[in-house]
């Protein structure tokens, strides 16, 4: 019964593996390379922002417009634009390494509007009390900014690794390996349509876990935060 429903996919199950690695390498080093780069940039757009810690319009204007610009690009076309820098840092434009410079310039701005609306979610009379203590401006980024609204940075930060994982299935269409490659590669080119919906159901099994430990990291936040402030009531009094 399996053999005459997934006949290809039976054929062809040595090839899942690998495929299964590649996309697991790809959602790994290119999201953390853009968490890292999203948090710096979301960062720097608040604190300069109008109002903010260190207002600074011309650095606001430019981060914002260039996040704005990178966020609208479709991916599709953004994957052959960025193919001469691929080519520069990497010396190719297929393969994981190729991969990395459009999935990490597309995720990057992404991470970084999440993480911004996570950080202005903050009750602004935190901030406030911050600064009549007398915290520096770095004591209040790592201390307010990025400890206050942790659930929401991590249901942002869901989002977006659900999100590139959408987009490591595209750069399979360029030859950058994964299970989006087998789909294009089996499913469409060789209309082997029951390898293309076994990567689809793995796509989607895949998805399935990024958000269940983003809910479950979420939960256990909430846990943390509420045990924290019952320790302070019992302190108090």
């Amino acid at each position: 019964m399996v053999t005459k429903l997934f006949p290809n996919v039976i054929e062809f199950a040595s090839d899942f593996p690998q495929a299964i690695i590649d996309t697991l390498l790809m959602l790994v080093i290119s999201g953390l390379i853009s968490v890292v780069i999203g948090i710096l940039l979301a960062v720097i757009v608040v604190v300069t922002r109008k109002d903010g810690l260190k207002e600074n319009q011309p650095v606001f204007w430019i981060l914002d417009k260039i996040i704005n610009l990178f966020r609208s690009i479709p991916f599709i076309i953004l994957i052959p634009t960025v193919a001469v820098l691929s080519r520069a840092l990497f010396g190719t434009t297929i393969g994981i390494e190729g991969a990395l410079v459009p999935l990490v310039i597309g995720t990057a701005p992404f991470v970084a509007r999440q993480m911004e609306s996570a950080i202005m979610e903050i009750d602004p009379g935190i901030i406030e009390a911050s600064i009549a203590m007398g915290l520096s401006t770095k004591e209040i980024i790592f201390d307010v900014y990025l400890r206050e609204n942790i659930p929401g940075m991590i249901r942002g930060l869901t989002i977006s690794f659900i999100a590139l994982v959408g987009q490591i299935a595209i750069v399979g269409s360029v030859g950058a390996g994964g299970l989006g490659d087998m789909a294009i590669r089996y499913g469409l080119q060789r209309s082997m349509g029951d390898i293309t919906f076994v990567v689809i159901i793995l796509i989607l099994i895949l998805i399935s876990i990024v958000q269940a430990i983003g809910d479950k990291l979420v939960e256990k936040q909430h846990i943390n935060l509420y045990t924290l402030e019952e320790i302070i009531m019992n302190k108090t009094f």
